[in-house]
């Protein structure tokens, strides 16, 4: 064989390059085969863990949300009064005499002006007699006077009689000009007493019961008196409040023609019986309480108002526009200050920090942390946690529930 030609690959030399070819491959399937098998093995070792955190995992808690709202936020002093009359005479007799006869009805209503009762007016009407008669007299005696006067006058003026004279007859003129006077005053004064014998009410209002009986001697200085006139339109509260809220009352009464409206409730605060408005604030501050007297005025033409009637009073000081509102039963508090707790989609729910407005009984506004619409958790925050799952109950009411109105809104 010619040493020239190069040497050909035997079969073995052959199988050998294959073999060394093939182990790469080999190798990078066994790699990823572990590797898959490795993934397998930790998937499935995580699903066993997530299953037994499932079952170990607390029910979610049953809960009541409702959603935030918007509306306008009022906000209220509450305090107690009673129901004062603005106006509450007691109707006497102005003279000494016997009651004859009386026009009203106990229980009444009548009106300033009205004739109530008479007195028997003869002894009046005697003296405006005698105090005419007199100033009758005492009139001519004037004219004569100066008749005489006149004459003296000419006499002294013709040196025909002393100055004394003179005097004494001018001095007599003036007596019986007083005396006149005097006449004229008694018989205004009997006119007067036959005025007085007529009994007028002083102010309109409900007469009460009658307290003397016609045929009785009454007097001017009678204690009782006849009947009591108590105004009922319009009539007016007087309540108390705490001296603290005194600047922002006095803030608002300062605008020109503000008057804070002002709710009457009676002894349950349950049923509103009339509305009205802030009239005036007490001059002086009640030392031994702390509070301040007010007075409110109600119109009370359907007389919803009774004298001395126990009242509870809402006060309106302020009001928010447009706020965003949750149920007063949602505002929770911790060291960190106020939040709520917000359901998410996903069912659990979130601690989320709010900045409230004002607060009533029922409603709160949030100034910033919750918008219209978030549903916050009202009942069984005592067992929540951020991040607790919740389940969502219905209201006891039988409206829709929270979770039911939230759906229909996605939707």
């Amino acid at each position: 064989m010619n040493s020239d030609f190069p040497a050909m690959d035997t079969a073995d030399d052959i199988s050998s390059g294959k073999k060394k070819q093939w182990l790469p491959i080999l190798l990078v399937v066994l790699i990823l085969a572990g590797a898959g098998g490795y993934i397998f093995w930790r998937i499935k070792a995580f699903a066993a863990i997530e299953n037994q955190r499932r079952q170990q995992a607390p029910p979610p808690v049953s809960v009541l949300a409702e959603p935030a709202g918007k509306e306008n936020m009022s906000a209220y002093l509450t305090g107690i009064g009673s129901v004062t009359p603005i106006n509450t005479v007691t109707v006497k007799s102005r003279v000494d005499g016997q009651l004859m006869e009386v026009f009203f009805k106990e229980g009444q209503l009548v009106t300033r002006g009205a004739l109530l009762a008479t007195i028997d007016p003869r002894p009046f009407q005697v003296q405006l007699i005698q105090a005419e008669g007199q100033m009758a007299r005492d009139q001519e005696l004037l004219k004569n006077a100066r008749l005489d006067l006149s004459r003296y006058q000419t006499l002294w003026a013709q040196n025909s009689i002393p100055r004394q004279q003179l005097d004494t007859q001018d001095a007599l003129a003036r007596q019986y000009e007083a005396a006149v006077k005097i006449d004229q005053g008694q018989i205004e004064n009997a006119r007067l007493q036959l005025i007085y014998s007529r009994i007028t009410a002083p102010a309109s209002g409900r007469v009460g019961l009658r307290q003397v009986d016609p045929g009785n001697m009454i007097h001017a200085s009678d204690a009782g008196g006849i009947v009591v006139i108590t105004q009922i339109e319009p009539i007016s509260v007087i309540f108390s409040l705490p001296e603290d809220v005194i600047p922002q009352i006095v803030a608002r009464l300062k605008h020109p023609g503000s008057f804070p409206p002002v709710e009457a409730y009676d002894r349950d605060m349950k049923e509103k019986l009339a509305t009205g408005v802030l009239s005036t604030v007490d001059n002086q501050i009640d030392p031994a309480t702390g509070t301040v007297k007010l007075r409110a005025v109600f119109s009370n033409h359907q007389n919803e108002l009774f004298p001395n009637q126990f009242v509870n009073v809402r006060l309106l000081i302020a009001v928010e526009h447009d706020a965003v509102t949750v149920p007063s039963s949602a505002i929770q508090r911790s060291p960190q200050g106020t939040f709520v707790y917000v359901v998410k989609p996903d069912k659990t729910v979130t601690m989320q920090p709010v900045t409230t407005g004002l607060i009533q009984s029922e409603k709160a506004s949030i100034m910033a942390g919750v918008k219209e619409g978030d549903l916050v958790v009202v009942d069984g925050t005592e067992r929540l946690r951020n991040g607790s799952r919740v389940e969502l109950k219905a209201p006891d009411n039988g409206h829709d529930t929270a979770e039911s109105s939230s759906k229909s809104d996605s939707q």
